[in-house]
């Protein structure tokens, strides 16, 4: 039984609009800066063993796991088709809009590791979707839920519009615990930028994640 975490005005978005409209026009850029997708894929490196199967969920073009590692099958998600197919790490690929259905197309503990990057931000129906990654991951699989302080403030419901950082970690924490997954990692970090403005001590985009394990039976 999925548990329900937010209201209904913290699902609210400025621009109620179909997202599928919102991103039918590739997007071939970075959405984060360097310094942050260093240490997202030093996290992948530290926590994600070879063979695994990935599923990067809400991915792009860009799917930043260390290129060094194989895995056994990484399958990518998203709401933009050619981004999608551009991917250079994705073995297949499909497109969903998460926001009007969060049933996923794969098997019960079927993937060791699911990846957000940059978008939980954008679910209005978060519950719904934790349920489900702890459907398909296996046990002693996780979740690696990361963000930085960037996003479309128009196509973000209002639960993140109006928290803070903090307050960010904490409910992406609280909706995985709700629906079964235990005691959540949290990371919060400052990154240096890079170039000439980190050598003065300059920051990149800050470096937040919620990493949980689905435990053993």
């Amino acid at each position: 039984m999925v548990v329900l975490v937010l209201g209904e005005s913290e699902r609210r978005k400025l621009d109620g609009s179909d997202d599928a409209d919102f991103y039918a026009e590739p997007r071939f850029v970075h959405h984060l800066d360097g310094a942050f997708r260093q240490r997202l894929t030093a996290l992948y490196r530290e926590r994600i063993p070879p063979g695994a199967v990935v599923l990067d969920l809400m991915s792009s073009w860009v799917s930043h796991l260390p290129e060094d590692i194989s895995y056994q099958e990484v399958i990518g998600h998203g709401l933009n088709p050619a981004e999608l197919a551009a991917n250079p790490r994705l073995d297949r690929h499909w497109v969903q809009n998460l926001n009007l259905s969060q049933r996923l197309p794969l098997e019960d503990s079927s993937v060791d590791a699911v990846l957000i990057v940059a978008g939980w931000q954008y679910l209005q129906q978060p519950e719904h979707l934790a349920a489900e990654l702890l459907r398909i991951v296996g046990p002693g699989g996780q979740a690696i839920v990361a963000f930085s302080n960037r996003m479309f403030a128009q196509k973000a419901p209002r639960v993140w519009t109006d928290g803070s950082d903090r307050d960010h970690l904490a409910y992406v924490s609280r909706v995985l615990q709700a629906q079964g997954w235990p005691s959540p990692q949290l990371i919060a970090e400052a990154t240096r930028a890079e170039g000439p403005l980190g050598w003065l001590g300059g920051h990149g985009d800050p470096f937040f994640a919620v990493v949980a394990e689905k435990p053993a039976p």
